[in-house]
């Protein structure tokens, strides 16, 4: 080959490098991504981003149920449940899936029982206390931030209302529901 044909050859290979650079700024002049204020998907049991002032003023934990209780609607919250029949169960005596049957939760040991159902060691860490509403409410509300570590990856009820109602229902899972909120 001549020289004349490797510097067509070089100057071919550099026309386009300079090409692709150029195409490069342009594109990046003509569309201008902007960052979201808040994440537009939460992956289950990530961190939540701090943002500033915002991140700051926000409540460490969820709201207190108590005042929703009084009002809240088991049919309501056994819509919102049927997002955990996925991994869950229902009935009286159920088998266990991914997760637990949640007949009778509240009131009953946290990590214990469940016909044999291997708990995480992060929620295992609660054996000894009892479901609770406000231990419910936590949970429903991030149980990563209830249990870090846990094996359950739902992301949890953003919504206080939808928190008591599904709280309301699962105390009607139980053969002596307890009073709650009157």
């Amino acid at each position: 080959m001549s020289s004349f044909e490797w510097n067509k050859i070089i100057g071919a290979v550099l026309a386009s490098m300079l090409l692709a650079m150029v195409s490069g700024i342009v594109a990046g002049n003509l569309v201008r991504p902007s960052i979201p204020a808040k994440p537009v998907y939460v992956v289950a049991g990530a961190e939540k981003p701090a943002a500033g002032k915002e991140a700051a003023a926000a409540p460490a934990g969820p709201e207190s149920l108590a005042p929703l209780l009084a009002k809240a609607d088991p049919a309501a919250g056994k819509e919102q449940a049927k997002k955990c029949t996925v991994c869950h169960t229902f009935d009286k005596g159920g088998a266990n899936r991914i997760g637990p049957n949640l007949w009778n939760v509240i009131g009953e040991p946290i990590a214990e029982g469940r016909n044999g159902y291997e708990f995480s060691s992060a929620l295992s860490a609660h054996k000894g206390q009892k479901w609770t509403v406000d231990d419910l409410n936590q949970w429903l509300f991030n149980p990563q931030s209830f249990a870090k570590g846990t094996k359950m990856t739902f992301a949890g009820l953003p919504k206080a209302k939808d928190r008591a109602d599904v709280v309301a229902y699962l105390n009607t899972l139980s053969d002596s529901p307890q009073q709650l909120g009157k």
